[in-house]
């Protein structure tokens, strides 16, 4: 089976079922008669550019994002947030230099209720929260897009 065909059902798998890790879908592939590995998973994750988003259960699961720009911005994200940090209603972001503003892009256009804005510098930005309570849990996500 050809590499189009393998994403075609990870894609079917993923539109049908809350897959949260790669194991997962690695199973959901080889139960479909799909040979093939976690690296091999994992390589196709990055090239349909999936994401993890919250399914509302205090999990998160494999969606294809709405949005291509979206997989750029998240890559940057990946390689630009160095370190995370917060006070009270505050999260602190660190990145590589220059790397603040397409950072915070992300964050922006992801547009997360709980989330007021966003301030750049060159190599930090800073988030603002509605809620001290929601913290944890926006930090949770940003480190799921470090990852």
């Amino acid at each position: 089976m050809t590499r189009e065909q393998r994403q075609k059902k990870l894609l079917e798998i993923i539109e049908s079922n809350d897959i949260e890790t790669q194991q997962e879908l690695l199973e959901a592939l080889l139960s479909s008669g799909f040979k093939a590995t976690q690296a091999t998973v994992s390589r196709d994750i990055k090239e349909l550019g999936l994401v993890k988003e919250s399914n509302g259960k205090s999990k998160s699961r494999y969606v294809k994002p709405l949005y291509p720009k979206l997989v750029k911005l998240r890559t940057i994200f990946h390689t630009s947030v160095l370190h995370i940090d917060y006070v009270n209603n505050l999260i602190i972001l660190k990145t590589i230099s220059g790397g603040a503003n397409a950072a915070s892009a992300l964050v922006d256009e992801i547009a997360i209720p709980d989330i007021v804005g966003t301030i750049a510098g060159d190599d930090t930005f800073l988030v603002i929260c509605r809620d001290e309570k929601k913290v944890p849990d926006i930090i949770n996500q940003f480190r799921q897009l470090i990852d």
